[in-house]
């Protein structure tokens, strides 16, 4: 990239040498003015008024025309000799958050190049600066005949230079706002929330000059001899009479452009019961909850079963001590006739 100012940033009592660069470009296809009789060029011609005739570029300079309409010519040499010490170098006059800065005030920007390996140390110690402190830099600097403001930014590993618009310089919106009273529902204020987060946000790199690719095709197609693309109907744009609508609309339009299903309000089915109802005889439907009584009956018929259980259980225990003590009776009248018998003996 061609630099188009060289220079030097002063930042207090540090000097760095810099390079400005422009850091946009146009892309905008440019016509020529021709002859539509024959299509011959249209050349605008510099010409002297006091001798009638053409001159060259090396012949032309500057000049300020006074109240009066007399000439003062400037010359280069003039301009050099400015009593500004911005003429040659970007003074940094303050540091400030960069919300600070109102976007009616950016004008052109421009890359900062470091001017060579000695400017390679302060350049690098200003940008660390810039990105710790989270601010910019508001500069003076001199450009094309007149001095400007400008602010100092990091963009990746470089410095950009914004030039900015005095603030005299910005018109404020005064009338602009409607006169009359307007009141916005809480309803509407929900639909515009609605329409932002539905359209979402954006990759700035993805947006693309979309009319300069119709005339390109225009373009290729005259010169082909081909019939231009004809031109799809513009979309009639009637008068909002219901806002609400017009904002529903909106909505419903963008969630069918990125694909999503339209939001409507529909009512849930009812969620059926875990376990299904016992049915009942005589053709009645049961219900799926079970009474108190039907609780309560459940309940006795558990408590018999378990009593039952424990009679029975009780009952087999009672005859084993039983027959256990029949059998130990029984071993001790036998022992003692054993005893007599041989006693007799």
């Amino acid at each position: 990239m061609r630099s188009i100012w060289n220079g030097a940033i002063s930042f207090g009592l540090v000097s760095i040498p810099i390079k400005l660069v422009n850091a946009t470009e146009s892309h905008s296809i440019s016509f020529r003015q021709i002859h539509t009789e024959d299509g011959g060029r249209v050349r605008y011609r510099k010409v002297c008024e006091l001798e009638d005739r053409e001159i060259t570029q090396s012949e032309i300079g500057k000049g300020y025309e006074d109240a009066d309409g007399t000439i003062i010519p400037i010359t280069d040499e003039d301009l050099a000799h400015l009593p500004l010490p911005t003429a040659k170098t970007i003074e940094i006059v303050a540091f400030v958050p960069a919300d600070r800065i109102d976007p009616l005030q950016m004008d052109a920007a421009y890359y900062l190049q470091a001017g060579g390996a000695p400017a390679a140390k302060p350049y690098t110690l200003l940008r660390e600066a810039l990105k710790r402190s989270n601010k910019v830099a508001i500069a003076k600097f001199a450009l094309r005949g007149r001095e400007r403001l400008g602010m100092l930014r990091v963009v990746e590993d470089a410095i950009a230079l914004h030039g900015l618009l005095w603030p005299d310089e910005v018109r404020a919106p005064e009338g602009l706002a409607p006169d009359t009273k307007v009141t916005v529902s809480d309803k509407e204020l929900d639909l515009a929330d609605a329409l932002m987060d539905t359209l979402g946000e954006i990759d700035l790199d993805e947006l693309h000059d979309e009319y300069r690719e119709a005339l390109e095709e225009v373009v290729a197609a005259k010169a082909a001899g081909e019939a231009p693309p004809e031109a799809p109907e513009p979309a009639r744009s009637g008068k909002v009479l219901d806002l609400m609508a017009a904002l529903e609309k909106s909505v419903r339009e963008a969630k069918e452009s990125r694909g999503e299903e339209p939001g409507e309000v529909r009512q849930l089915p009812q969620r059926k019961s875990a376990r299904a109802a016992p049915k009942q005889t005589g053709g009645k439907k049961s219900t799926a909850k079970a009474t108190p009584a039907k609780k309560t009956a459940a309940a006795k018929k558990t408590t018999a079963k378990s009593t039952a259980k424990s009679t029975a259980r009780s009952s087999q225990g009672t005859k084993k001590t039983a027959s256990a003590k029949k059998t130990t009776s029984a071993k001790k009248t036998t022992a003692k006739k054993t005893t007599a018998r041989k006693r007799t003996a």
